[in-house]
């Protein structure tokens, strides 16, 4: 009832991809023959959505003239490779395998899960924090990126944090995780402004939410059960606190971004608004959404994107590209 009025006319449409069969990327694992990866996914008839992106978005000059947009509307974190298949083909990947390397060839993930880490824009040096990191698909893409001078990978529950250690261990060789460019922690998240203060460089705050298309489809400890009414009702202010503490862990001039696999408005769109609300009033702290609109004219030929939000972008599942929900939206810290 709730989505069919904020979607409208979309919502059937959504409901129906929701309930239908989910589409997965795999992300190259940059630490394996990654050639030869990419070849053999290539075989399969699937192609990386990353580069065609980003080669068929580089801007046109005009008059002769280099058209030169602004770096931040449209860099993207670099060196990730992911293949999909094309729209309408809904072929499967078989699973990853251990490659000549000793660690895996590729990771499946739903592979608009890959664009908050793109929109972060990492540049080579920064340091990053993963607020959220468990399961560890974003946290893998981040350390593909080859950016990452330091990662702090974050989550408060420590299974959780279990199941990121075995994605590192399985994916990235030992000496890049011992060489202290990744720390795992199970700390408060909504602490880390007073843990970690204007430390970082670029920030991935991607909240624990109602994860709609999981929760359809999983019956075990799912968030809208009775017993669990209280504890879905405060998750817009468990996310608002931890995007909070995000924006207080960046370094002034540095760069966070917020996402969420929910449709709902209240844990999107309104969750940005009051998180920036509160630091103006509490730390007169001000924050400055980016415009994403260039982001999604690169990939709206691989995902569906919902027009209408009021700040950030979420991808909606469409049975022709059954990608999502997946919102993000991407700040920079002014002052």
């Amino acid at each position: 009832m709730t989505y069919s009025v904020q979607f409208g006319d979309l919502w059937p449409s959504i409901r129906v991809s929701l309930l239908s069969e989910q589409k997965y990327g795999a992300l190259v694992n940059n630490f394996a023959a990654r050639d030869h990866v990419s070849a053999e996914l290539e075989q399969l008839s699937a192609r990386d959505f990353v580069k065609e992106a980003i080669s068929h978005g580089k801007p046109e000059p005009e008059n002769g003239q280099t058209a030169a947009p602004s770096l931040a509307s449209w860099a993207c974190s670099p060196n990730l490779q992911c293949f999909t298949f094309a729209r309408g083909d809904v072929s499967r990947f078989p699973p990853a395998r251990l490659g000549s390397l000793g660690v895996m060839d590729y990771y499946l993930m739903d592979a608009a899960s890959l664009l908050p880490v793109l929109a972060l824009g990492l540049q080579p040096g920064d340091t990053v924090l993963d607020l959220c990191a468990a399961p560890g698909g974003k946290t893998l893409a981040l350390l593909q990126t080859g950016c990452c001078r330091n990662l702090a990978a974050n989550d408060l529950s420590t299974s959780r944090t279990g199941r990121l250690q075995k994605v590192l261990h399985s994916y990235v060789p030992q000496d890049i995780r011992d060489k202290n460019r990744v720390r795992v922690t199970s700390w408060d998240g909504r602490k880390w402004g007073e843990l970690e203060g204007d430390t970082y460089d670029r920030v991935l705050v991607d909240v624990p939410c109602t994860t709609d298309r999981h929760s359809l489809h999983e019956e075990e400890n799912n968030i809208f059960q009775r017993s669990r009414k209280k504890e879905r009702q405060m998750l817009p202010m468990l996310q608002v606190q931890l995007l909070a503490a995000g924006l207080l862990a960046t370094k002034p001039g540095g760069h966070v971004v917020y996402s969420t696999c929910s449709l709902s408005h209240l844990q999107n769109e309104y969750v940005v608004q009051g998180a920036i609300e509160l630091l103006a009033n509490q730390y007169s702290m001000e924050v400055q959404v980016e415009g994403l609109t260039h982001f999604r004219k690169l990939f709206m030929d691989t995902f569906s994107f919902f027009p209408s939000c009021q700040v950030g972008e979420l991808v909606i599942p469409n049975l022709m590209a059954n990608f999502g929900p997946m919102y993000f939206c991407k700040m920079c810290r002014m002052t």
